[in-house]
């Protein structure tokens, strides 16, 4: 009898359509039934897990619940939790996104909580079936590090050690176990039920694959190098085309994917596999940022991972194919911009000087050695955000203050949370992060010493000494660092509110206006 795996999850949806993803247990027809009507689709085949997405199409209203069957037989709603509903996007546009980062998917006992804190997303889907309507966000952007490929859970580490006990030991290895690692992240009864009835967009950042992902070409090297590496990309980049990519695109965009076409056809994990090498060999072939137009505001998602051109002296973080495309989306007609990077583009100030001395010196400013060292150093501490790739920081800045709108970027990745502001324009950073990964204390201070003018001084002094020019405008912090685990709310058109939790009491953080 076919059973839910992971799901339904609510991913697309716009003024007159949604889109729900399941995996199941077996091969079979998907159902979703709402409001009286049916909708089918055929699951397809992945190195032998099945997967379906299933089309709302022509809705003129919301739905006020809908249920799952897999021939025939129910399998949704979940008992003792709240319908799942599905509310159209709103003539007037979104009103309010969630958005947060760095999830992992350890255990709820005392001692995970002691090291990893509370799960704010879990918690707040405790929360939600009580809140007012006003608290449910339209949109829940998920901003990278959905699931921690090189640092799994104890469980998914005793799933591991039961299957092999090859390299690499400790970490993903195959689509079997990314497959295992979705479905620990995502099935929760809180999370399962905030995922099937809010609307979600997802880009990976690097834990998604491997920390340090695509930092440079001498890390592409070193991977290359590594026998179990190869195998690994292709896994993760397959996972996540499936898992999360599959449901950021509208049913006109997958009615055109020559890969889902292929693997409904029956092609299964050779095209899949094929797809993701050469996605990872020649990131031109494929593209995973997108844009949607969310009412007068205009979302765009931005891949800060796999498009990256990491040649030596020409380092940029979207090659010139990816740039023309976001040039191209940021100049469409919109009241305001929301850009999701799943990398801070503003960073403080005085990170930001020591990732341009760093990237002047790893392309030989200072000669050979120098440049091995300054490598070395920029994987240890992660030297490699926008900062980093300094020709893109200056083109993307140009081209943001130059739009005389609001632009609005998100992201996450830095495990602290914090709101900076551009003196020349309205240029927001909103960064909320983690959902639940807390940094050390050590590296708490670390950071908080970094806001300090002393840190912003040597900083720059570091990058003028490296010849590396003054940015095109700055920047100040204006609310935060915060380093508890956080999601935040962004109420158009300018609040933004950081939410923690002590465990399923969700509690604001702090709030800010955008002006």
């Amino acid at each position: 009898m076919p059973a839910l795996v992971v799901g339904p999850m609510l991913r697309y949806v716009d003024s007159d359509s949604a889109s729900i993803w399941v995996e199941t247990a077996e091969p079979c027809t998907v159902t979703v039934e709402a409001d009286g009507r049916s909708y089918r689709s055929p699951t397809f085949t992945v190195h032998g897990h099945h997967y379906a997405i299933v089309d709302l199409v022509e809705l003129s209203q919301d739905i006020a619940s809908y249920s799952v069957t897999l021939d025939g037989e129910q399998v949704w709603p979940m008992a003792g939790r709240p319908p799942s509903r599905i509310r159209l996007l709103p003539p007037e546009g979104v009103r309010k996104l969630a958005f947060g980062s760095c999830r992992t998917s350890v255990p709820h006992d005392a001692a995970h909580v002691r090291t990893h804190g509370d799960d704010v997303l879990r918690a707040f889907g405790e929360h939600l079936p009580e809140a007012g309507e006003e608290e449910w966000p339209d949109l829940l952007l998920l901003l990278g590090d959905q699931v921690y490929a090189d640092n799994p859970s104890p469980d998914m580490l005793a799933y591991i050690r039961s299957r092999r006990s090859t390299e690499p030991q400790g970490e993903i290895a195959d689509f079997e176990e990314y497959a295992e690692l979705y479905r620990q992240a995502w099935t929760e009864t809180e999370i399962r039920w905030l995922l099937s009835t809010v609307p979600t967009a997802m880009i990976f950042d690097d834990h998604d694959l491997r920390d340090d992902w695509n930092t440079s070409q001498p890390w592409r090297e070193q991977m290359a190098k590594t026998p179990w590496w190869r195998h690994r990309v292709v896994s993760g980049l397959g996972a996540y085309w499936v898992y999360q990519h599959l449901g950021n695109l509208s049913p006109a965009e997958r009615a055109g994917d020559e890969l889902l076409a292929k693997l409904m056809a029956g092609d299964g994990g050779a095209a899949l596999d094929a797809f993701a090498e050469r996605a990872d060999a020649e990131p031109s072939s494929n593209r995973w940022s997108y844009a949607r137009d969310l009412g007068p505001a205009r979302l765009i998602m931005v891949d800060t991972r796999c498009a990256r051109q990491l040649t030596p002296g020409d380092r940029r973080m979207l090659d010139p194919g990816e740039w023309a495309w976001l040039e191209e989306q940021v100049r469409r007609p919109a009241e305001r911009l929301i850009i999701g990077s799943s990398i801070p583009f503003l960073l403080p100030e005085g990170v930001h000087g020591v990732q341009n001395w760093n990237e002047a010196l790893s392309d030989g400013k200072w000669g050979p050695l120098v440049r091995r060292w300054s490598e070395t150093f920029r994987q240890a501490i992660d030297l490699e955000h926008w900062a980093a790739f300094r020709r893109s920081f200056d083109d993307l800045a140009k081209l943001l203050i130059g739009l005389g709108k609001p632009v609005l970027i998100l992201s996450g990745d830095v495990h602290y949370s914090y709101l900076a502001r551009a003196d020349r324009g309205p240029v927001f950073q909103i960064v909320c992060s983690p959902i639940r990964n807390p940094l050390s204390r050590l590296l708490r201070w670390a950071n908080v010493f970094t806001q300090f003018s002393i840190a912003t001084l040597v900083g720059s002094l570091l990058a003028r000494l490296a010849g590396v020019p003054r940015p095109p405008f700055r920047w100040k912090i204006t609310k935060g660092p915060w380093f508890q685990n956080a999601l935040a709310t962004l109420t158009l058109p300018d609040q933004v509110t950081w939410y923690g939790s002590t465990g399923e009491v969700v509690k604001p953080i702090d709030t800010a206006r955008l002006r």
